[in-house]
């Protein structure tokens, strides 16, 4: 197994690199190093800027994938970050937590499983103590698992596992969050293009996205008047550990293929999204669902 990244961003050709998602399947939630080949989260390609200097940064599902990939991108820009994961990612947490306090910002651990209501303020409260503070709060964990035969197969224990994951918990967290939050601050929802065009296979999950889609813009308009913006990075197919841990071999061979430009994207290339919302180039951006699809319209 190759522990390079998959295959370098820095090109022209939007159509390029292109991935054999060939990898074994593994039980969930995945993992990054059992991975072949591996996502490319930026490790070789991102340069930072400065652009989020000084700000705290707190990622849910930031041990792996887009969230390790944004918190990568984040403390190049100059930001503080604390990641959360579940206890069982600690493989992957601790191997994100390295890539952080390698660019020079403090890393912070707060592992915990976002379907217990407990887990939110203690998480919030671990950040202020850990970073001082908090600006920036990136909703990204998720779970989704397909149902080869649709909305048949969605048994009641996956119901509730996907949406206390994907919106409980973003809610509960973001609830924990605001008494924090002062005027500059941040909310960042990953939300996905199945929210827009849901799969048969993929029903639960689709709803839970379109759910998130809608709290976006209501907490944008909400918040307006405390100077806190809120918007959300709706991804398309993207190669992390969530696919080879949820996803049938028959589904991982054609794996974004569907997409206008024929390929499955890298975490690398969501991470860019999440720091224009982050930082002070989206100052009069809120409420927004900014698509990375490959090609494939929102709406």
């Amino acid at each position: 197994m190759s522990n390079e990244p998959s295959g370098t961003l820095d090109q022209d050709d939007p159509r390029g690199p292109a991935v054999d998602p060939s990898t074994e399947l593994q039980q969930y939630p995945g993992f990054t190093e059992r991975m072949d080949p591996r996502p490319d989260h930026g490790e070789d390609s991102y340069t930072g800027h400065g652009r989020l200097s000084g700000r705290r940064a707190f990622i849910t599902g930031g041990d792996s994938g887009i969230g390790r990939a944004v918190a990568l991108a984040f403390a190049r820009e100059g930001a503080d970050v604390a990641i959360g994961y579940l206890p069982e990612e600690e493989e992957d947490g601790a191997s994100c937590l390295e890539l952080i306090r390698a660019e020079g910002r403090t890393a912070l651990a707060v592992p915990g499983d976002l379907r217990d209501e407990a887990y939110a303020p203690a998480a919030i409260s671990r950040v202020l103590d850990g970073l001082g503070g908090l600006d920036i709060l990136v909703n990204n964990a998720g779970y989704h698992i397909a149902q080869p035969n649709g909305l048949p197969d969605v048994d009641a224990d996956q119901l509730r596992r996907t949406f206390e994951t994907n919106v409980y918990g973003t809610i509960w967290l973001t609830q924990a969050a605001l008494p924090h939050l002062t005027a500059g601050a941040s909310i960042i929802n990953t939300t996905s293009v199945q929210g827009y065009h849901p799969s048969r296979n993929l029903m639960d999950y689709a709803a839970t996205k379109a759910a998130l889609n809608n709290l976006t813009v209501s907490l944008a308009e909400m918040l307006g008047e405390r100077g806190i913006r809120v918007n959300a990075v709706a991804p398309g197919p993207v190669w992390t550990p969530l696919q080879p841990a949820t996803t049938t071999s028959e589904k991982l061979e054609s794996f974004g293929e569907g997409t206008p430009l024929g390929r499955m994207g890298q975490p690398a290339e969501l991470a860019g999204a999440y720091v224009f919302l982050a930082s002070n180039d989206a100052r009069y951006v809120s409420g927004e669902v900014l698509g990375v699809t490959g090609g494939t319209p929102l709406g």
